[in-house]
């Protein structure tokens, strides 16, 4: 390889992996901050702690820190080791992600059997209407008033999930997120009068605590979720090809520099790269 050709993929590799090692840091600094103000807030399956959002930020964040380092550091110093070792942890995370693709491709239906489960255990169990969270850390009331407000859907298959829960036991109320957008001022007014149209005996209710079907929305959400993530295929794709060209280009090019520096430092053609070069006059190796 020329001595310009090599430079310039050692630059865009270095320059490549210092944008991902700073993406890295703001998703783990987002997970610590998550973590240590609003811990176990950010998830609808309460029960799963490792699927809270504050732990998923951290691995990601923690993940790409590792890697990004290795690699940045790996080319700026031009270590052979450093890149072996970007190289093998490229090669396991492409394929853990295409195991555990291949396993939720396989075992999509009893997944979504039991993640349905689990939300209705998360609606059953830790649903608090009075507890809103923050606007960056939801509570898990406010995440299920926003998703059944924006799908127009009622708990997870029916609006029946929402039966003689904890919050209200023996109730067959839902929460007002539930309620048709006819009825989004959130209460009924009924006239209880001999019917002369005097307005005699106005009284106001609740439209979630109505105990009236025909008032909610009557499809699940987990149907409007699976429509909607079926309508965001290209986009989800575009994403999978992205990050699987990123590390498809860092394999590449960690092994190209790997070769070249072995190369360079066997070849008397780059004497510059040589320890017996005396100090003085070698070049910087960035500018080589």
């Amino acid at each position: 390889m020329g001595n310009a050709g090599y430079t310039c993929i050692r630059r865009t590799f270095c320059w490549l992996n210092i944008i991902l090692w700073l993406c890295s840091c703001a998703f783990l600094g987002a997970g610590l901050w998550l973590r240590l103000s609003y811990e176990g807030y950010a998830t609808l399956l309460p029960q799963h702690a490792g699927l809270s959002a504050d732990t998923i930020f951290m691995c990601i964040g923690g993940t790409g820190f590792v890697v990004s380092f290795f690699g940045c550091c790996g080319a700026w110093v031009q270590s052979r080791c450093l890149l072996v070792l970007y190289f093998m942890l490229i090669v396991v995370l492409f394929l853990s992600e295409f195991l555990v693709g291949s396993i939720a491709f396989l075992f999509r239906g009893g997944l979504g059997r039991t993640l349905a489960n689990e939300l209705r255990f998360g609606i059953e169990r830790h649903y608090n209407a009075t507890d809103r969270g923050s606007l960056v850390a939801p509570s898990v009331a406010a995440i299920w008033d926003s998703v059944q407000q924006s799908f127009e859907c009622c708990g997870v298959s029916s609006y029946e999930d929402w039966y003689d829960i904890q919050s209200w036991s023996g109730k067959r109320w839902v929460p007002d997120s539930c309620c048709r957008q006819l009825y989004d001022s959130r209460q009924l007014i009924i006239s209880e009068g001999s019917g002369s149209g005097s307005g005699d005996g106005v009284m106001r209710m609740d439209c979630g605590r109505s105990e009236n079907p025909s008032l909610w929305w009557d499809k699940g959400c987990a149907h409007s979720l699976q429509a909607w993530f079926n309508g965001q295929l290209n986009v989800v794709g575009a994403i999978g090809l992205g990050i699987a060209f990123v590390q498809l280009f860092g394999l590449i090019t960690s092994m190209l520099l790997f070769c070249t520096v072995k190369h360079k430092r066997a070849s008397d053609t780059y004497k510059s790269y040589s320890p017996s070069i005396d100090p003085q006059t070698r070049t910087s190796s960035w500018e080589d």
